[in-house]
């Protein structure tokens, strides 16, 4: 096959047929034709021009935290920024990879004496997803400490990208309309006691673990937050704790969570966020829009 010929030929590694579910973290999801782990800009670019000239569709992954896949798997290419692992301190700007944890960047802050980013500690997935999402908890999100990103766009192209440009919003960004993938992104932080620092992430994991379903597999929240609402106190409201579809539930310890139980396919998954949609629009007049990203074939 052209693509496996191309990796081979360029030392690339891949994989076919891979099982999607090993690379999400709601451990769901089918096989993708071909699964390749980049690690440099150069790598990207190869596999997205060869895929563009191919007319191959490819999907970038970083550690797989805000996606559902398909029971059928998914088309094409599987790109995982995992291998962008940099971590660079120049006085108070710290410069990552996409790949890297947003754990391992909270860590890396906290070992400098830098603050800014304890509100992330404990957020599942990659600094590159949580820019694509402007992740964000406890009233802080990446739009607050970001100052720009590195990105290419589908021909290959690398620009920087300041953080005024990035139409930053409630779990959106431009990237999520313009198709760049984020390579790296730098933020500016703040001189702080370590200590200080260090209470304030214990702190916010603490209260993550009381609340919130971390035993059990899942793409965080399910649904965004309606205008004027909280999505999990809209499902709690409608006694939907504890509710299921197959091996997926709503969670009985914090309701703006469907967990995955027990083997739960990912049509299990949608099963049950359809119902919920449908009963909370039918008794509370609020459409509940999914913040998990729906992935593969139909």
């Amino acid at each position: 096959m052209p693509f496996c010929k191309f990796c081979k030929d360029n030392n690339i590694p891949f994989k076919k047929n891979e099982i999607m579910k090993n690379h999400t973290s709601f451990k769901i999801g089918g096989k993708a034709d071909f699964y390749v782990e980049c690690c440099c800009d150069e790598c990207l670019k190869a596999v997205v021009l060869e895929c563009k000239k191919l007319e191959l569709p490819y999907f970038i992954i970083g550690k797989g935290s805000n996606i559902l896949v398909s029971d059928n798997g998914v088309e094409g290419v599987v790109i995982s920024l995992c291998g962008f692992s940099e971590l660079l301190l120049k006085d108070d700007v710290i410069t990552v990879g996409a790949g890297v944890s947003l754990a391992n960047l909270c860590n890396f802050a906290l070992e400098n004496s830098l603050s800014g980013l304890e509100f992330a500690y404990g957020i599942p997935g990659s600094v590159g997803g949580a820019l694509y999402m402007n992740a964000g908890a406890y009233g802080g999100e990446m739009s607050q400490a970001v100052i720009s990103a590195k990105s290419m766009d589908k021909d290959g192209n690398i620009r920087e990208i300041a953080v005024g440009d990035m139409q930053l919003g409630y779990r959106k960004s431009i990237f999520k309309t313009n198709g760049e993938i984020i390579l790296s992104v730098s933020f500016k932080l703040k001189k702080d006691n370590k200590n200080d620092i260090k209470a304030r992430m214990d702190d916010f994991m603490s209260r993550r673990k009381d609340k919130q379903p971390l035993e059990f597999p899942s793409a965080g929240s399910t649904f965004k937050r309606p205008e004027g609402y909280f999505a999990g106190a809209l499902i709690e409201k409608n006694n939907l704790k504890g509710v299921s579809v197959g091996g997926a539930m709503v969670s009985e310890k914090h309701a703006g969570f469907v967990i995955n139980y027990n083997n739960a396919t990912a049509s299990d998954v949608k099963e049950l966020m359809e119902k919920i949609k449908k009963i909370v629009k039918t008794n509370d007049g609020v459409d509940l829009e999914p913040e998990v990203i729906f992935i593969g074939k139909e």
